[in-house]
């Protein structure tokens, strides 16, 4: 079978219609480079940031046409949006070696910048036995929020900790799928219920109480009841910490996560482009304005390494991340690279941390998990802070 070429992928993409009809998405240059190794197509679509989300169909039928295509045998599409300017060309900086096992040992090892201080205020209700309580969130949809959350919290528990994940994402569960775990919770003692569970990951999703088909529009009081309830009434048990998957955005859920409970902190994932980075400074402002610490940001899709020839290409552009950590003075976690198999594993629910815990991006997850931790720790040292009062202005 001969080899497929980009000529054949691009003339497949004129058969779908660019986001207003006015054109096919070549002729419109919507279409990035088209890159191909090992009969797998990536490629990505540049559309409004602001139309991320209602136009992730344009995405869909993108990449079922590319795969209708003689010999191709997968195809990675990602929406991004239009640069202002050249993505940064900062050289990679890879993070040393995660260590075996962390458990509670990291209190003595050095950490990446500490949270600053917070003013005194009335504390927050925690969730007993949680040690510490994480935000993952993003600007906007479609940069792999949900993923990271997913490797973090496995990559917590790699490293040696008791981990639970929330899904706060109310209109958009995902963790059912991506943790391959179906079924309804038990309810217990009270009002009690107990949370699902794979990978020895502790887990709560609204997705495993609402049908998948079910339309959800709920306003604002409503999520954060239910948010509440699926961090406070789940026997949640003894965890050191406790990661939550947040809706993409500034809503309400983001509010009553960052009002209602005590985040430890917040992590933040972007893509490299400048666009989806105007997103991602919306979330760590928000964080800011509730005195919410953020533990830094990562970078998602930073590179892409050839399956085939091991050869590095910045398809989606690379650095704008670590540039733009830099300039707010906040921690650059890492570049987790573009890989068809992390998409893979995620669809099948078998997130990579756990079905190729030696690979490198296992590796470099578990970095990212021990830079958090470590903020965590130097967080609970410092015995001067005290929980946040909320003031909007």
């Amino acid at each position: 079978m001969a080899n497929v070429t980009k000529e054949q992928v691009l003339e497949k993409l004129k058969g779908v219609r660019g986001p207003d009809m006015d054109g096919n998405i070549v002729d419109m240059g919507l279409v990035s480079d088209v890159f191909i190794s090992d009969s797998k197509v990536y490629f990505s679509i540049t559309v409004p940031a602001e139309r991320a989300r209602e136009l992730d169909p344009l995405r869909v039928a993108a990449e079922r046409v590319v795969k209708e295509i003689p010999g191709v045998k997968g195809a990675m599409v990602a929406l991004t949006a239009d640069k202002k300017a050249t993505p940064s060309s900062a050289p990679v900086q890879r993070p040393a070696a995660a260590p075996s096992h962390a458990g509670h040992s990291h209190a003595g090892h050095t950490h990446a910048a500490a949270p600053g201080q917070r003013p005194a205020g009335p504390a927050k209700a925690g969730i007993p036995g949680v040690g510490a309580i994480i935000a993952v969130a993003s600007g906007k949809g479609g940069v792999g929020k949900s993923t990271t959350s997913v490797n973090l919290a496995l990559a917590l528990k790699a490293n040696g900790l008791r981990v639970g994940i929330l899904d706060a994402d109310i209109y958009g569960p995902s963790m059912p799928r991506l943790l391959k775990i179906s079924g309804r919770p038990q309810q217990i003692e009270g009002r009690m219920i107990r949370p699902m569970e794979n990978y020895g990951l502790k887990v709560m999703s609204m997705g495993f109480l609402v049908d998948e088909e079910v339309a959800m529009i709920w306003r604002g009081p409503m999520i954060q009841s239910a948010l509440l309830q699926m961090l406070r009434e789940v026997a949640w048990g003894d965890l050191d910490v406790l990661v939550v998957d947040m809706p993409p955005g500034t809503g309400d859920a983001q509010l009553t996560m960052a009002q209602q409970v005590p985040l430890a902190g917040a992590v933040i994932v972007s893509t490299p482009q400048d666009l989806a980075l105007i997103d991602a400074r919306k979330g760590l402002a928000m964080f800011r304005k509730v005195e919410v610490p953020v533990f830094g940001i990562v970078e998602n899709m930073s590179y892409f390494i050839a399956p085939d020839t091991g050869a590095r290409y910045d398809i989606f552009g690379h650095g704008g991340a670590r540039k733009e950590a830099e300039r707010i003075g906040v921690p650059f976690l890492g570049e987790v690279p573009l890989t068809i198999g992390i998409r893979e594993t995620s669809d099948a629910g078998t997130p990579v941390v756990v079905s190729e815990p030696d690979s490198e991006i296992t590796r470099i997850y578990r970095e990212i998990a021990r830079k958090v931790w470590d903020q965590i720790v130097a967080q609970k040292a410092d015995t001067s802070r005290a929980m946040p009062s909320i003031v909007f202005e």
